[in-house]
């Protein structure tokens, strides 16, 4: 089931995510840190991760490294 979230969030970066410009706050990168998490923790645990990732990524953070 992971291969299936990290090839959906392939098809964000190809689709949908070459729209818009890199000005990511944190490294890595949301999408990237969405495919390191699936990979790393799984389907249920690495959407939540990611998720909770997409929340903190607002105009009002502060940014920096953040690894999964």
């Amino acid at each position: 089931m992971k291969h299936v979230g990290v090839a959906l969030v392939y098809g964000y970066r190809y689709t949908l995510g070459a729209l818009f410009p890199a000005t990511c706050k944190y490294h890595p990168s949301c999408s990237q840190y969405a495919i390191d998490a699936l990979r790393k923790y799984g389907f249920v645990r690495g959407s939540l991760k990611a998720g909770w990732r997409l929340l903190r990524c607002n105009p009002w953070s502060h940014g920096g490294v953040d690894p999964a």
